[in-house]
């Protein structure tokens, strides 16, 4: 049992109306791994989410989650599994700390509140009712209720939204703790450096399909390994850059001081660079081999128009 997938997506439909939202999506998301969920609004993710947790009914395919089917075993799965809701699902007149503290009543083995209210520095606002919480604090208190019955799987809804970055980054190290325990995550985000950051596997959806998946490393490999670039100071010698570099290779000024070199990119090349550089007293700022960002590639999967 604890070999097969924390969650395991076939052909999975849900409609709406004459609207397809989710239309024959496969997800499979491995125990002890951080997966995130990517896609433009609109393109099915949300609703693929809601179908694992429960909430919502599949209108075809089939959805196992920790080997249970959510609808007619919810009862099973529920308390073996965490939520944190992109909002919602908190009463507004309840206190943070008193409703940390009753969602720890209803599992057999809670992490201790007090823990979780330090950790994501909760303790100033214990006493305050939910509706007078900041954004930031709604989430954090929203994620500590999603882990305080040590879920075997919990799901993220954009966990970081309106947090300052310190917060940010203490709940990427509690996703990181999470994982390291055994605990498979599903992570829903619009910050692609955050899936850059955290995900073991990176599942990109759009019209209601898996339209890319594997980890950031390989989604971001290829495009542009074969270009390299600096900047100096405006109107180099172009000429003989070239003449110094391996045949076939090419060499442009993008912009004033902004220089672009295309072709087989090893460290000889780096090399002949920097001595080229050295010689006619140039210093190479920013010199990087190019490497495509994981927005880049959502960008080119999904494209660049805006969505409703």
């Amino acid at each position: 049992m604890r070999n097969e997938p924390a969650v395991e997506v076939t052909g999975l439909v849900k409609r709406y109306g004459t609207r397809t939202a989710v239309d024959g999506l496969d997800l499979t998301v491995p125990r002890g791994s951080v997966t995130a969920v990517l896609g433009p609004n609109g393109a099915g993710k949300t609703t693929t989410v809601e179908v694992c947790e429960g909430f919502r009914r599949p209108d075809a395919g089939t959805v196992r989650v920790l080997g249970l089917d959510p609808v007619t075993q919810g009862g099973l799965l529920r308390p073996r599994i965490g939520v944190m809701l992109q909002s919602g699902g908190i009463y507004p007149g309840a206190h943070a700390e008193e409703m940390l503290r009753h969602a720890a009543t209803l599992y057999a083995h809670p992490v201790d509140p007090a823990l979780l209210i330090e950790r994501l520095g909760l303790e100033a606002c214990g006493r305050t009712t939910y509706r007078r919480l900041s954004g930031g604090q709604q989430q954090r208190l929203s994620l500590a209720m999603a882990v305080v019955g040590r879920p075997e799987l919990v799901f993220l809804d954009e966990p970081t939204a309106g947090l300052d970055p310190q917060a940010r980054h203490a709940t990427w190290d509690l996703v990181r703790e999470l994982r390291s325990a055994g605990v498979g995550v599903v992570l829903t985000t619009h910050f692609m450096d955050e899936a850059e950051q955290l995900a073991d596997q990176v599942v990109v959806v759009d019209a209601g399909r898996a339209i890319a998946h594997g980890s950031p490393e390989e989604l971001c490999r290829g495009g542009a390994e074969n270009t390299l670039r600096f900047s100096g100071r405006p109107a180099l010698d172009l000429t003989s850059l070239l003449n110094a570099l391996p045949a076939g290779s090419l060499a442009a000024e993008l912009s004033p001081g902004s220089y672009r070199i295309e072709g087989k990119v090893d460290p000889q090349l780096l090399a002949t660079v920097a001595s080229w550089c050295a010689q006619h007293g140039v210093m190479p700022d920013h010199l990087a081999v190019e490497r495509r960002t994981l927005e880049d590639v959502f960008l080119e999967l999904t494209g660049r128009e805006l969505r409703a």
